[in-house]
């Protein structure tokens, strides 16, 4: 007789439960955003797509990223002056000085790790030119390759002995990321130069002075709510004097007035060469955040500098300049034209207000000092403009003794938003799912306004932009949406990173001087930012409210544009887990849509030659009654759109 064989009888499905017809509190529209700041060379070198490094001649080092031309067998100098300048924000200029005629003498830049051109594309080259006495009338511009073939070359002439601004358009022959730029002078004497440019003609929505196109369109794709600007600590500076003053990064770009950047030489790669031009500034955030469907956030300085570095702090008694910067501003964003900076935004090309709603009083401070100097900010904005929510500071960590401070006393003001960072291990993620479940409903609203998972490669190579960090990650953006009615917003940081060139690690996008890619982190992002509801939908795992249950991670909302419910489920185990997810009250209308994001290998990571490892895919899902089956993958984020019917 043969033996009886036993079978093992398949685990129950998890039931995920949504009450589809109890919608909640509201999801602010502003609930996922996009955190910008100029750290690894995400403004210069990056989003604003200037291909000339130092080119107006005021680093440090004015010759700075220059170099003599190495071909030609004419003789000459170049020569850093100061004497007539442009203008006097602008004070250097370049002389080019030709001793005898010959096959030319002149200046070569190498950009930003290398000068990316594209065969066929458009440039525009230009400076601005003054001839000396009887100096040249004419120069070349040449784009080279690495080995000095031209690849593209234009001429300017006609120069007069007055500053004046010449351009003309190149249409490379070849593709490369590292090209070299070239001045090229034949005729003796003197001629001088001073904001050179190479610049694409196309750039996002074709702005004069815009953006790069293939970098926006990453960010128009997550439909953020907000775009956070000019960053973080860059707002602080290393020094007062080196903080981020709005005022001088608008108006002309010739005027601006540049400084080095606070991330030169600081964290994990310094890079000296590493300045702001501020050719991307407040006017361009502005227009960036009304391009892609965002709500402006600019953060502003308090009268502290960053307190990791001197920590040096305006005197409470002469915060007069900083509290009129952040008044001056609003007028800027929202005043009419017949202001004096609603004028300035009305003459640099956008008439109508930028509808600016919130600011954000300092970026990481901590300790008294800072409520000390948050009071008077706060009593001079909302005396004038009583409407602008006021984000404030919760200090560069999610716990402790410092953080405790700041939220009892931003309590006792009735705070608006209090800002929250959090650049922790996938574990802390993973056991946060919960951290606003228990949160004063009352008090402040929250801003998770940096956090990204930090984790170890193979071989424990750094911060890795691996599918572990984004794994989790997801796994806690669950709780901040079923919380959605104490977190108002929230955005993963740092947002760029040149591969070549940047100075901290993980960062949402990857860019060389060409090509770009989102990483798992950004797929995460995405999968949020573009299926955000209007309304949280009460969720449950199992008959259980709590954030998880054995690796399952889940959150529910409605979106009242739509008329779509939408539950996201995140499985955090290395196992399949068949799920049915039971929408209590409703009727199946059709068929839905199903995302879903997975990895069987938690170290896989995006590159530019695999920029979609690991990226979602989307299949159609059926409802069968008022349920949906489905079996989750091992380690996957899965988001459901299923019509509510009635």
């Amino acid at each position: 007789m043969a033996a009886a064989v036993t079978q093992t009888p398949a685990p129950a499905p998890d039931v995920v439960s949504v009450q589809a017809t109890r919608p909640g509190a509201a999801i602010a529209p502003t609930m996922f955003g996009v955190f910008f700041e100029d750290i690894n060379f995400a403004a210069d070198g990056g989003l604003y797509p200037e291909r000339i490094k130092n080119r107006s001649f005021e680093f440090t080092e004015p010759l700075a990223g220059w170099t003599k031309r190495e071909r030609g067998s004419s003789d000459g100098e170049l020569t850093v002056r100061t004497d007539g300048p442009l203008n006097a924000n602008n004070p250097h200029y370049l002389r080019i000085r030709v001793h005898a005629a010959g096959n030319g003498f002149g200046a070569s830049n190498a950009g930003f790790r290398g000068i990316g051109i594209q065969a066929g594309a458009v440039y525009v080259v230009s400076a601005y030119v003054r001839r000396v006495g009887a100096g040249p009338q004419t120069v070349k511009m040449l784009v080279t390759g690495e080995r000095g073939s031209v690849l593209a070359e234009a001429s300017l002439g006609g120069f007069t002995n007055e500053w004046r601004r010449y351009e003309a358009v190149i249409t490379p022959s070849a593709t490369n990321p590292r090209a070299q730029f070239q001045i090229v002078v034949e005729q003796p004497g003197d001629v001088d130069f001073d904001m050179v440019s190479l610049v694409p003609r196309e750039t996002w929505n074709n702005r004069p002075n815009g953006l790069r196109k293939d970098l926006v369109q990453w960010l128009a794709d997550l439909k953020p709510g907000f775009l956070r600007f000019p960053g973080g600590c860059i707002v602080e500076g290393k020094r007062l004097e080196l903080r981020y003053q709005w005022k001088k990064t608008v108006g002309d770009v010739t005027e601006r007035t540049g400084i080095i950047n606070r991330w030169a030489d600081e964290n994990e790669r310094t890079a000296p060469d590493y300045y702001q031009s501020f050719g991307l500034g407040f006017y361009e955030y502005f227009q960036l955040a009304e391009d892609i469907g965002a709500s402006p956030l600019p953060i502003l300085n308090c009268g502290m500098a960053c307190q990791f570095n001197s920590g040096e702090m305006a005197p409470v008694d002469q915060l007069d300049e900083y509290i009129q910067d952040a008044l001056d501003l609003v007028e800027f964003a929202n005043g009419p034209a017949s202001s004096r900076w609603g004028g300035l935004r009305a003459r640099m090309g956008h008439p109508q207000p930028f509808k600016l709603t919130m600011i954000g009083v300092g970026n990481e401070q901590w300790g008294t000092r800072y409520i000390d100097r948050f009071k008077p900010f706060a009593a001079a904005l909302k005396a004038k403009y009583p409407d602008i929510q006021l984000i404030s500071s919760a200090g560069p960590s999610p716990a402790g003794d410092r953080f405790d401070l700041l939220w009892r006393e931003l309590r006792a003001l009735k705070a608006d938003i209090v800002d929250e960072h959090y650049y922790q291990p996938p574990a802390w993620f993973l056991a946060n799912a919960a951290r606003y479940d228990q949160y004063d409903r009352s008090g402040p609203k929250v801003f998770a306004g940096e956090f990204a998972a930090h984790t170890t490669g193979a071989g424990g190579e750094g911060k890795r932009n691996n599918w572990q960090a984004a794994l989790a990650e997801a796994a806690f953006m669950t709780g901040l949406e079923r919380n959605a009615d104490v977190v108002r917003l929230a955005s993963y940081a740092p947002l760029f990173a040149h591969v070549d060139a940047w100075q901290w690690a993980p960062d949402l996008i990857w860019f060389d001087n060409l090509r770009s890619f989102g990483t798992p982190s950004y797929y995460v992002q995405k999968l949020f930012g573009t299926n955000v509801g209007t309304r949280v939908l009460p969720v449950s795992i199992n008959s259980a409210t709590a954030a998880a249950q054995n690796g399952l991670y889940a959150s529910a909302a409605l979106d009242e544009r739509t008329g779509d419910v939408i539950v996201k489920v995140v499985n955090t185990a290395a196992t399949v887990r068949p799920v049915r997810v039971a929408f209590d009250g409703m009727t199946a209308t059709g068929a839905g849509r199903m995302q879903v994001l997975l990895s069987a290998d938690l170290q896989a990571e995006n590159s530019l030659d695999q920029p979609t490892r690991v990226a979602p895919m989307e299949s159609a899902v059926t409802l069968n009654g008022t349920e949906l089956r489905l079996d989750l993958p091992p380690q996957s984020v899965t988001v459901v759109r299923v019509p509510r019917g009635r």
